[in-house]
Formats: structure tokens, sequence, C-alpha cells
């Protein structure tokens, strides 16, 4: 089964969509520009101890790229 989070691909602004899925929909939660929005946006959805969940596979998908990578600043 896929996991419920997906961190979709590097995007050209150097941002990555955020997106959870839930038995009726998929829902966008954002647009990422470093791990911390990521757990800012799980945080906001109502996931407990979001910033274990980032290298969780059960958890969270990181599409189209490496976990972690986000655009140099």
């Amino acid at each position: 089964m896929n996991p419920p989070v997906t961190v979709h691909h590097l995007s050209q602004d150097g941002g990555r969509r955020v997106s959870v899925r839930s038995s009726a929909d998929t829902h966008i939660l954002g647009i990422a520009y470093s791990d911390h929005d990521v757990i800012e946006f799980l945080r906001r959805a109502g996931m407990e101890d979001p910033d274990l969940l980032l290298d969780d596979p059960a958890w969270v998908r990181w599409a189209g790229g490496r976990p972690h990578e986000w655009a140099a600043a």
C-alpha cells in the first residue's frame, strides 16, 4: 500500500508539493521549501510527531527525487 503522504518532485522554483491521501480523496497541504515546512504541514494536518515520520516509508513517499532534496539557496 502507498504511504498517505507524498512529497512530490522538485519544481523549478525549488519547492515540492506536499499531499496527503485520505480514504476518500487527496489533499494538497502546500508547497514546501524545507523539511521544516513539511513537518509544519503534517502538524497542521493533525499528525503526531511529524518530524519522526519523514524517513518512515510507511508514512511518507518522496517522489521524483531524493528525500530531503531542496533547491540550493
